[in-house]
């Protein structure tokens, strides 16, 4: 039986692939071509159209990478075609095993309009469905001769990533470009043969496979390989009745949308990507027209604004579609960002842009988030996503986890504050799905929530440029809707399908098996959290001047009326948004993309620069007061959060700088004393309020630390495990000085290593419990990875980590493999080790990623009185240097700002997080003035600016940062006629109405980390 089997599947694929697929395009006549190669940059479309061009030959070599050649076809349909379809089929060049990540095109009729796009899996051009004969034919195509960095050779170190190193060779050669007819029927029989091959590949030997391979045979024997046109249909009739056979009523069933998981930028250029959405969309759309019940979901506003901006023509059929119901604006946010690393606020402006786009330019919200490739999702986000108004959380990248497999497809996920939201993987392990028949079984054999729930998603279609969804796979929907021993397929709505799901899951409410609490960590692309510094440097610090930028901008509008900049804000928020893309800010793509993000990043700097001083000097008045701006949302500098005063020398004692006989030096303040080796390591940093000393007894502080760093895959993405087998401590010093500089105890170190160097100025300020280095490095390593060790002398058995709106806590040890898995986990501006009654902290202005060892003393002496066997030992994650896809990453000057703070609690290294990413600035002007909104009682200011909706009316953000209840108020400092809760962004809220005072206060009374949003009517 086994011989039998594989003699008809092997006969089968080979007809199928050698023979009925060719013969669906088998009669064709060459076009007529011409070319017009740019040299340089892409041209607008109908500046493309006006080309003059030259006559050019199939077979010839064509485009240099990042380059753009347009084509112009012409041919006439033969008469004798009269009543057939007729395609044009356009073959660049293509290597259809990677259907993205090459070249493509987008066809044009001569009037401008939009046709479809070309892709390696998707080469026809409709012409006419029914010819007349005789007509004549003229396109035009856009082709993009992109490089391929992620091919057969992957990860291979390349300079074809950035146009200013890429080869000027030509990269594809055509190999066909011809007018052909369209055998629907050798198409049809094609889909037929190939479902149920793959079909009866997953099914056990029994009575429905037999029958499956029984009907090949019969189709296969009255098919005339030489007549494959003539004889499809007679080929086609031996398969009806089991293509008929119904599937069985438990089968699962699968909600298939149409996708095309695009990139916003990656292994290329943002210029890139619109021309990318545009050519999908007009796929899509195309598709849309020839099928009944096809729907295509695509997420990020960003790239439906890039199609309205540069294709008009692309946008007028993407709005049809999108009326028609059946074109889905999914997610909700503007682009599909990473959630670990960007901050609380800067996910509230993803919801909040990306809603206010759908709505505006569709009349319609998104009621879940789309987020299928983001690397691990931070535990705040179920809070953020429910108070944002969505119903549901997609994702699929956790079955991407290397060590665990995640154990829920259908669930509840709860974040840090108890918020729950509605949760699906889909089981088929991808986002890229083409509905084959092992997708389709393992769907159905992976999904773990059977006993609960009936189905899953799966998004089918090609993504990155590969075209998104194809007439094959719609073809196979069709097949695969009821046929028995495979899952049901059909497209439909996530919004339907969550509803269906949550319904079921409320029919067995009483169980808690489905629901996972904390983050969504993925065990993979750790280093995601490190590659490309300054792309994350930008980012953080424009996220801090866009929430300062709004709240002196609300400060001047109120007071003063100054016009509050509404387009400046939005426009410098979407581009930040941008930035936050899942493959720009975690510093996985190219050259080009690093390049442009920190361009793009000093010019947000200077426009928000530019609106905070604007709107300061509206509100300081003209004078020669020397006045001090705090710009964080905790008083510092004898000035109170959001105000601004006088200028005064700080109350507390200068620090002393001592230098110790044997070489070190002591630094002290009234609050801590650090002592310093010879060679600039922290020996000692006690807390002179109860003696207890910060670093663990016999070791050194601040140590760099270089270790080789080549993971086995994705080398910008990842870092593996065994990187931490070797490790190089940078303890020389070429040059160490001491210096008290207005107070302030200053040693700078100067070290060499290998090729870079790099300096670190060590500083104590009076009364800071935080020792601040400034590191400047002149890196220029190579698969190299730099972190500075802090061991100290606390017994943790959690380490507490700043995240969105609060902190997340995870465990010091490695009991689990769950917990082992976490070797490189992420921060914002703080990570806190603490036990009852003492805690120290790290605090950085531009660090996402950090790790936790326990460290255990191997001299084999018991331990001294008091002293502990285990160390815990806290490293920030600095530098990296991989060679894929940007090779070469973070090389150059590099710098970073971190501090040890001693003797601190949650509350304390929260404001000390707070307030070292934002000092005061110096100004001058006629008198400073108190703050616009003002908390107390435990309440946390997040942010404080104008609605959105532009009414003028007040928006402040709160929250609770402890993880405790807190009992305080928000106090406005103008008049204000009400006040209501409203959502993360700005809708009224059922029930939101709250109380305000004469003096604009609100009471508030919030859970632990919960965020509140309170918006204000101005008097």
């Amino acid at each position: 039986m086994h011989d039998d089997i594989t003699l008809t599947t092997g006969r089968a694929q080979r007809v199928l692939t050698e023979r009925i697929w060719p013969a669906v395009h088998g009669t064709s006549v060459p076009l007529g071509v011409e070319w017009h190669v740019l040299p340089g940059e892409p041209i607008p479309p109908q500046e493309g159209l006006a080309l003059a061009m030259e006559p050019y030959e199939v077979g010839t070599p064509w485009g240099r990478a990042w380059g753009t050649t347009w084509f112009r076809l012409t041919g006439s349909v033969p008469a004798e075609w009269a009543g057939r379809a007729v395609e044009a089929v356009v073959d660049l060049g293509f290597d259809t095993s990677m259907p993205g990540f090459q070249a493509e095109a987008l066809v044009y009729r001569p009037d401008g309009t939009t046709v479809k796009s070309i892709n390696p899996r998707n080469q026809y051009v409709p012409v006419a469905d029914a010819a007349a004969g005789g007509e004549q034919v003229e396109l035009l195509l856009e082709a993009a001769s992109n490089p391929v960095l992620l091919g057969h050779d992957m990860f291979r170190q390349t300079q074809e990533g950035d146009t200013r190193t890429s080869s000027p060779r030509p990269l594809y050669t055509t190999r066909r470009m011809d007018l052909a007819i369209f055998e629907a029927e050798v198409h049809g029989l094609a889909l037929d043969v190939e479902v149920l091959l793959e079909l009866q590949a997953e099914l056990p030997t029994g009575r429905r496979r037999m029958r499956i391979l029984q009907a090949l045979d019969d189709a296969l024997d009255v098919l005339d390989l030489q007549r494959i046109p003539e004889t499809a249909a007679a080929a086609r009739a031996e398969l009806v009745d089991v293509l008929a056979s119904p599937a069985e009523a438990s089968a699962h069933e699968i909600s298939a949308v149409g996708h095309a998981h695009i990139d916003s930028a990656w292994l290329w250029p943002v210029r890139e990507t619109i021309r990318k959405v545009a050519r999908t969309t007009s796929s899509m759309a195309d598709l849309i027209d020839r099928t009944d019940d096809f729907v295509y979901g695509m997420s990020s506003a960003q790239q439906y604004a890039w199609v309205k901006e540069h294709r008009p023509e692309v946008w007028t059929r993407t709005k049809e579609a999108v009326a028609s119901g059946r074109f889905l604006p999914l997610g909700g946010m503007w682009v599909e960002s990473d959630t670990v690393m960007p901050s609380g606020e800067a996910l509230a402006r993803q919801f909040s842009q990306g809603q206010r786009f759908f709505e505006r330019e569709f009349g319609l919200r998104s009621h879940g988030v789309w987020l299928p490739d983001s690397f691990g999702y931070s535990p705040a986000l179920p809070q953020l996503v429910r108070r944002a108004g969505f119903d549901w959380f997609f994702t699929q990248k956790i079955s991407w986890n290397q060590v665990n497999k995640f154990p829920h497809h259908t669930f509840w996920w709860e974040g840090i504050d108890g918020s729950r939201v509605l949760t699906h993987f889909p089981p088929m392990d991808t986002y890229n799905a083409e509905l084959s028949g092992e997708e389709v079984a393992r769907a159905t054999r992976q999904f773990n929530e059977s006993r609960h729930a009936t189905g899953s998603i799966a998004p089918v279609g090609h993504g990155d440029g590969g075209g998104g969804t194809t007439r094959e796979m719609t073809g196979k929907a069709e097949r695969l809707a009821d046929l028995e021993g495979s899952a049901k397929v059909r497209w439909e709505h996530p919004d339907a399908f969550f509803e269906r799901a949550r319904t079921e899951l409320a029919a067995h409410a009483t169980s808690d098996s489905a629901v996972w609490v904390g983050e969504l960590y993925l065990e993979l692309h750790r280093a995601t959290l490190t590659s490309q510094h300054k792309t994350k440097q930008g980012n953080r610090r424009n996220e801090h001047l866009l929430v300062e930028a709004e709240a002196w901008a609300a400060t001047a509008s109120v007071r003063t009326g100054a016009d509050y900049p509404y387009d400046e804000l939005d426009s410098l928020w979407q581009q930040v948004l941008l930035l936050q893309f899942h493959d720009i800010l975690p510093g996985t793509s190219v050259a080009w993309v690093h390049r442009e993000a920190m361009e793009q990043h000093a010019a947000i700097t200077a426009g928000a620069q530019e609106i905070i001083e604007r709107s300061l000097r509206t509100l300081v008045g003209e004078g020669d007061t020397a006045l001090r701006a705090n710009p964080a949302v905790f008083a510092q500098a004898g000035v109170p959060a959001l105000g601004v005063a006088p200028a005064s020398a700080p109350a507390a004692a200068a620090s002393t700088l001592t230098e110790l006989p044997g070489g070190g030096y002591v630094l002290a303040n009234d609050l801590v004393r650090v002592t310093l080796d010879g060679a600039g390591h922290v020996t000692s940093a006690i807390d002179l309020a109860t003696g207890r000393d910060a670093v663990a007894p016999g070791r050194e502080a601040n140590v760099l630390q270089l270790h080789q760093d080549f993971p086995n895959k994705w080398d910008a993405w990842d870092v593996d495990r065994f990187y931490r087998n070797s490790v190089t401590d940078l303890r020389a010093a070429e040059k160490v000085t001491a210096t008290v500089d207005e107070g302030v105890a200053v040693v700078t170190v100067r070290r060499t290593f290998s090729s870079s160097s790099l300096e670190q100025v060590i500083t104590l300020a009076p009364g800071s419990r935080t020792l601040e280095v400034a590191l400047e490095t002149d890196w220029h390593e190579a698969e190299k990875f730099l972190k500075v060790a802090f061991p100290l002398d606390v017994r943790a058995e959690h380490m507490a980590a700043e995240t969105q709106f609060g902190f997340h806590k995870r465990v010091t040890h490695t009991n689990t493999s769950w917990e082992a898995a976490k070797f490189e986990t992420s921060m914002h501006k703080w990570v806190l080790a603490e036990e009852p009654g003492f805690g120290v902290g790290l605090v950085n202005d531009s660090v996402y990623g950090y790790d936790v060892t326990r460290e255990v003393s191997d001299d084999g002496v018991a331990p001294a009185p008091g002293a502990p066997d285990v160390t815990t030992t806290v490293r920030l994650s600095l530098l990296r240097a991989p060679r894929f896809p940007d090779p070469e990453t973070d090389q150059g000057s590099q710098t970073h700002r971190y501090g040890l703070v001693v003797g601190v609690d949650t509350a304390a290294v929260t404001e000390a997080g707070a307030t070292f990413g934002a000092r005061p600035r110096e100004l001058r002007g006629g008198a400073g003035f108190e703050p616009l909104v003002s908390v107390s009682g435990g309440v946390t200011l997040s942010a404080v600016k104008l609605a959105d909706d532009r009414s003028g009316d007040l928006v402040v953000r709160v929250y609770e940062a402890l993880g405790r209840r807190a009992s305080g108020t928000v106090t406005v400092a103008a008049p204000v006629s009400g006040a209501r809760t409203v959502s993360l962004i700005e809708d009224d809220l059922e029930g939101g109405a709250a109380d305000v005072t004469a003096a604009g206060a609100v009471t508030v009374e919030l859970s632990p980390f919960e965020v509140r949003t309170l918006r204000f009517t101005r008097a």
